[in-house]
């Protein structure tokens, strides 16, 4: 038994203004330097978003503005070419590109996936890393913003390219 982790759970008795990337963020703090804390994140964060969770990926690094996200070669990714499925690509890519955008939004922004552009390079085998960068620009009525993620294999090489279109906007609360 991991003694009261109820404080670990980033869904009930939310702070006043306090966003979902406030709360992911003090959940990494809490638990990425941790052994094995990496892990439980990224498990916690599947039963927050339940179909990020279908791929089993592991989050490496989540600041404001930079995620990278692991996604292991397994059987439950594949294809039947023996690599990584495309919509397992594109699911982790979009996984990095909404980590790095929502560690960075105020309490007065909120963001929506609107579209997503994936390119594929290279069969993809072997561990994977997702990673996205990017900015928060000033925000005074709704805009379109594209986030990329870059997947790279082992190599790195590059094995496919994620953009994720998201629209950001004022906060009704804000």
């Amino acid at each position: 038994m991991i003694g009261d982790a109820a404080h670990l759970d980033p869904r009930p008795m939310a702070r006043p203004n306090e966003t979902p990337g406030d709360r992911l963020k003090s959940l990494w703090s809490t638990l990425s330097t941790l052994p094995g804390g990496r892990w439980l994140f990224s498990r916690l964060l599947g039963l927050i978003v339940p179909y990020t969770n279908s791929i089993r990926s592991t989050v490496l690094d989540f600041e404001p503005g930079h995620a990278r996200v692991l996604l292991r070669d397994r059987r439950r990714v594949r294809n039947h070419l023996r690599s990584v499925h495309a919509l397992a690509l594109a699911n982790v890519g979009e996984l990095a590109t909404g980590l790095s955008l929502i560690g960075g939004l105020g309490s007065d922004l909120r963001a929506i996936l609107t579209g997503l552009d994936v390119r594929y390079t290279k069969k993809a085998r072997g561990p994977l890393v997702a990673e996205a960068t990017c900015t928060i620009p000033e925000v005074t009525d709704s805009i379109e913003h594209p986030v990329e993620a870059t997947i790279r294999d082992a190599d790195g090489d590059v094995v496919a390219t994620v953009t994720a279109h998201w629209r950001l906007g004022r906060s009704r609360a804000g």
